[in-house]
């Protein structure tokens, strides 16, 4: 493993007990430039990890609660009128960070969750007449509740489809529960020193971005997202039923990103068929539109993905 990605992993664990694969979407995330939706229960550590990952590079980090009240000028920010100038000036949102925690995402009505589209796609806010880059390094990592709590809205899929992986963060273990309540109990955690600079986070995409994927590799994570979309083909006309749409061709590019960010944090130069089926489920999860047949029969999306890694055939 490169030495200032363990670096970062040290830092953070100083605060963070457990909670591996929430770490690795991170830095996944920030590897790919792609953006990352948690979805659990409160409590789980999220804000805490963000902001330790932001520490140990360096990084400004910015926290916005979402709830049913808020206004998409809240996030993207406003004109607001100067009388000593009488002129308007531009008061720039939280999203001009570089690293956004979007809590609680599916608390916010589809109009306030929209106002996050054109940013985490284009890196860039449009307010009034005027147009604002957003700095790189730039990701929102998105949490949410499961849909069937009260108060809480389902995201558009043109939103989903523009984060790289939806993680499903689960609890600790006993050992790392009992570790966190020792911790906190004895004000133990240590504070979080600043290991990498932005052209060492820039030199370790690079790297990670020309990781070597072979053709054959290529394929499989292309046969993997075809078989969403047209099961039958696959032999997987039990499955066919419940997909109303199969994942979309950024599924395909997220992908292809992911496993080589995957594979260079594990300490590879190449990507495997392993890497890929490791990340099928954190990239397919969320793009994949369930049937009303499959919702009927408590088919998950995590059900299909399953079926579909069984019987795609492997390089």
């Amino acid at each position: 493993m490169n030495p200032i990605v363990e670096n970062i992993k040290i830092e953070i664990s100083k605060v963070m007990v457990g909670q591996d694969k929430m770490i690795e979407g991170l830095l996944t995330g920030l590897l790919t430039r792609g953006h990352i939706l948690l979805e659990g229960v409160p409590g789980l550590a999220k804000t805490t990890a963000v902001n330790a990952l932001a520490g140990s590079l360096g990084l400004n980090f910015k926290r916005i609660q979402f709830t049913p009240d808020l206004l998409p000028s809240d996030i993207i920010g406003t004109e607001i009128y100067d009388p000593s100038t009488n002129e308007f000036k531009i008061k720039q949102g939280p999203v001009f960070t570089n690293l956004l925690l979007a809590d609680e995402i599916n608390r916010a009505p589809a109009k306030v969750q929209s106002a996050l589209l054109e940013v985490m796609q284009e890196r860039q806010v449009t307010i009034g007449d005027e147009s604002f880059k957003i700095d790189l390094p730039f990701l929102v990592m998105a949490t949410q509740n499961p849909v069937e709590q009260e108060g809480a809205y389902e995201l558009p899929e043109a939103q989903l489809d523009r984060f790289l992986m939806k993680i499903v963060v689960g609890y600790n273990t006993r050992e790392e529960e009992l570790e966190i309540a020792r911790r906190v109990a004895n004000s133990s955690f240590r504070e979080i020193q600043q290991v990498a600079t932005l052209e060492d986070l820039e030199r370790i995409r690079q790297e990670a971005m020309s990781v070597h994927i072979d053709e054959e590799v290529e394929a499989y994570i292309v046969e993997l997202v075809f078989a969403t979309r047209e099961p039958s083909e696959y032999g997987l006309e039990d499955v066919a039923p419940y997909i109303e749409y199969g994942a979309s061709p950024r599924a395909t590019i997220d992908m292809y990103k992911a496993s080589r960010a995957i594979a260079y944090l594990k300490g590879r130069n190449y990507v495997s068929p392993i890497e890929v089926a490791y990340i099928a489920k954190e990239v397919l999860r969320h793009r994949i539109v369930l049937s009303y047949e499959a919702q009927a029969e408590g088919i998950t999306q995590d059900m299909i993905i399953d079926k579909v890694l069984v019987t795609v055939p492997i390089p």
